[in-house]
C-alpha cells in the first residue's frame, strides 16, 4: 500500500476523521483499477493465447495435410515399383526354372546313357568270365 501525502490546508479542512476516509476511498479506487488493469491483461493475454493457438493448430493441420500428401504420394510410387520388381522377379524365376528343367533333363540324360554304358560293359565282362570259365572247363575235361 503507497503512503500518500495529503497537503496540510486540506488536511486542516477535513480533519483526521475525512483525511482517513479519503486516504481509504483513494486505496479502495487503487485497488478496483489494479483489478481491471490486470483483469483486462488477462483478457488480452487469453485472446493473444487463443489466436496463437488458433494458428499453430492451422500450421499443424495444414502440415499433416501435406504429410499425408506425401505420404499417398510415396505409397503409390512404392507400390508401382513394388509391381514392376515383382514382375522382373517372375520373368526371372520362369527362365531359371527352365534353365533347371533343362539340366534335370541333360542329367538324366547323362544318367540313362552311363546306365547304357555300364550295363553294356557288364555284358563284356560276363561274357569274358564265361568264355574264361569255359576254358578251364574244356582244359580240364579233355584230359
Amino acid at each position: 500500500m503507497a503512503v500518500m501525502a495529503i497537503p496540510r490546508p486540506l488536511r486542516e479542512k477535513l480533519g483526521d476523521d475525512g483525511v482517513d476516509a479519503l486516504i481509504e476511498l483513494f486505496n479502495k479506487s487503487e485497488e478496483k483499477i489494479r483489478a481491471d488493469v490486470i483483469s483486462l491483461s488477462f483478457e488480452k493475454y487469453e485472446r493473444r493465447l487463443s489466436e496463437e493457438t488458433s494458428k499453430i493448430n492451422q500450421r499443424i493441420t495444414e502440415e499433416t495435410a501435406t504429410l499425408d500428401k506425401r505420404i499417398t504420394e510415396t505409397t503409390a510410387i512404392l507400390d508401382k515399383r513394388i509391381t514392376e520388381e515383382t514382375g522382373k522377379l517372375r520373368v526371372e524365376m520362369a527362365g531359371l526354372r527352365a534353365e533347371l528343367k533343362e539340366d534335370i533333363a541333360g542329367v538324366r540324360t547323362e544318367i540313362k546313357g552311363s546306365y547304357a554304358s555300364l550295363i553294356k560293359w557288364m555284358f563284356i565282362f560276363w561274357l569274358g568270365q564265361i568264355g574264361a570259365i569255359l576254358g578251364i572247363l574244356f582244359a580240364f575235361f579233355k584230359h
